[in-house]
């Protein structure tokens, strides 16, 4: 008790508990106030019966003793709420040098955990700058991580902890995958202990009964989760690998095992898996397929992610499978089946593990993919293969260094005509198209400053186009909106998968009405009569015969006339590009529109549509 107020207790002035409870707010003590924090007694007077404190958010606070007394909580020297007062620049030494010890010294004052929320309310703004709390962040975990010494969660909503200090780091590693039920901490959990394999050299029966789990689990989950069975398998073998000590049972599931039974379900569990990950199962393959094993993995080359294409590509090109992956590759190109992921990985490998399949086809591709998806209804696919071929400044010369004239001109007028780019985005790549091929500079001469015009197409297609915006702007869009007030009522929306969605939804819709409203502002109706047939023209039919003299012909019409199975098709296609502006005894290369491989045909004549 303070002396001035056991002099005032024995004097019968204040009831001793009085007294005790004053004795906790003498000058240099430190108490905590609900509104303005941990604070400092800095004075008090007893005849007056005040007292003056140094919050962290109101310095120099008179209150009255029987308020303060009311009002307050004692607070200890040692608590961290009273060390930010009494020694800031000690703690703000930690941030820099030791954030693992700055956080165990907070949590050890809030009883050992703290959810995440009140952790950045003790620390940002005071202990660690705003502005760089994030990033600070970031290092305390990974810090936190290779102590051992916390369990770190995986999702705000669970606390992070404090571990007992006589757990052996051993322990902790295994206590961090036996002590969540989250699918993401387990897989974390399950990294941290590959990483630390050295702390089991001494005794590996913690490795054992961790293996059992593992068993178990995936034996029972693989329908279920598969995916993480996946994860854990891999896992396992890992492990497995380096202590021989430790062996699967016979009956034990095997990686190759859960390949063949869940091979039509693999590609959707292969995505989004660390390349680590996805190189291991990859390399299971061989084991779980034999001789088909290259097949297999070609069957999901472009359908696992950006990850898995370079770890498959790298694994063919390293295992024999070369040529196979080659000769794949080329058949692809030609017939426009690849998707976003495997383009850029040939763009980017195009001097190296790409060089033999690199060619003016895969430019050809690309535009073919990016138009396919412009008028796609959902979320883009392709828009990081869009960003490659505007921010790559060579890719354009190197498409075209061997393309023939004919095959330059064919690029640069389907690139003209794209839709897929702004006009300022459209100007940069023709330039560079024609500084690749100087005779294309035809393609836009008179035009290369001025905005693109419209599409042309047909008064029934425009009507059906006008049709589709109206339901989008009456229908789907209301309905959307619906959709989204209903997810927002479910709450967290972090964690709220169907108002992620319904938003995804939202700007898919919301694209397309502004791509239709643009569309239909600039097109030109037509009805296709009166069509000049000197040469290839929109609203001709023009005949054509291969080498052999098998005879084809194409109906050229608008933009979105299109019917392919009755070789109707838009003079924005590859035929109509190819063919527009040629003219009867032209021998021409055209891509079949039924096999996808390009045949030279020479035209016999050309007559109108109408």
């Amino acid at each position: 008790m303070h002396p001035d107020v056991a002099k005032l207790v024995e004097a019968g002035r204040i009831p001793q508990p009085v007294g005790e409870r004053l004795s906790e707010i003498s000058p240099g003590s430190f108490c905590t106030h609900k509104n303005w924090g941990a604070g400092k007694v800095k004075s008090w007077d007893l005849s007056r019966a005040k007292v003056v404190i140094d919050f962290e958010k109101q310095s120099d606070q008179e209150m009255g003793l029987q308020f303060a007394i009311q009002k307050t909580e004692p607070l200890d020297a040692e608590h961290f709420s009273a060390r930010k007062l009494e020694n800031i620049e000690e703690l703000r030494d930690l941030v820099k040098n030791d954030p693992a010890e700055l956080v165990k010294r907070t949590l050890t004052s809030h009883g050992g955990s703290m959810m995440l929320d009140q952790l950045d309310r003790e620390l940002s703004g005071s202990v660690v700058p705003e502005e760089d709390y994030k990033k600070w962040w970031d290092k305390a975990k990974k810090a936190m991580r290779e102590s051992h010494v916390f369990s770190v969660p995986s999702k705000r909503t669970d606390p992070l902890v404090l571990r007992e200090e006589s757990s052996s780091p051993a322990e902790m590693l295994i206590a961090d995958f036996t002590g969540t039920r989250d699918p993401k901490a387990k897989v974390k959990a399950l990294e941290n202990i590959r990483k630390n394999l050295s702390v089991f050299k001494d005794d590996h029966t913690p490795l054992i009964k961790l293996i059992e789990d593992i068993n178990s689990f995936c034996t029972k989950g693989r329908k279920l989760h598969l995916s993480l069975v996946l994860e854990f398998l891999v896992a396992r073998d890992e492990i497995i690998d380096q202590f021989e000590s430790i062996d699967l049972a016979d009956s034990d599931l095997r990686l190759a095992d859960v390949l063949t039974t869940e091979e039509e379900r693999l590609v959707e569990n292969l995505k989004g898996r660390s390349a680590a990950t996805q190189r291991s199962i990859f390399q299971g393959f061989p084991d779980a397929f034999g001789d088909a094993w290259a097949e297999k993995l070609l069957a999901v080359f472009d359908a696992v992610g950006s990850r898995g294409v370079t770890e498959i590509a790298k694994y063919l090109q390293e295992n024999g499978a070369d040529e196979q992956f080659e000769d794949h590759l080329r058949k692809a190109i030609a017939n426009r089946s690849l998707g976003p992921d495997a383009l850029i990985w040939i763009c980017r490998e195009r001097e190296k593990a790409a060089a033999v399949v690199f060619s003016f086809e895969t430019g050809n591709s690309i535009l073919n993919l990016l138009d396919r998806d412009h008028v796609a209804d959902g979320p883009s696919k392709s828009a990081r293969l869009r960003t490659l071929l505007m921010n790559d400044k060579t890719l354009i010369a190197d498409l075209l260094t061997e393309a023939e004239e004919a095959e330059a001109r064919q690029f640069g007028r389907k690139l003209y005509n794209s839709p897929v780019f702004t006009d300022l985005d459209r100007k940069s790549l023709m330039a560079r198209v024609i500084k690749a091929c100087p005779a294309t500079q035809d393609l836009v001469t008179g035009e290369f400053e001025k905005k693109i015009e419209g599409v042309i197409s047909s008064h029934e297609s425009i009507e059906k186009r006008k049709k589709d915006l109206e339901t989008i702007i009456k229908v789907k869009i209301p309905e959307n909106t619906k959709e989204i007030a209903v997810a927002r009522s479910y709450g967290d929306l972090r964690e709220n998968f169907e108002f992620k969605a319904a938003k995804q939804m939202q700007a898919v819709l919301m694209r397309r009405k502004s791509q239709l409203e643009k569309e239909l502002v600039h097109v030109q109706a037509t009805d296709f009569s009166n069509a000049e047939t000197s040469e290839v023209n929109i609203g001709t039919v023009v005949h054509l015969e291969d080498d052999g003299g098998k005879a084809v012909s194409y109906t050229i019409l608008g933009a979105w006339d299109s019917i392919p199975e009755e070789n109707i098709v838009s003079y924005l296609s590859d035929i109509g590009m190819t063919l527009v502006g040629a003219k009867e005894g032209d021998r021409l290369e055209v891509r079949d529109m039924d096999t996808e491989k390009n045949r030279f045909l020479t035209i016999k004549s050309i007559e109108a549509y109408r």
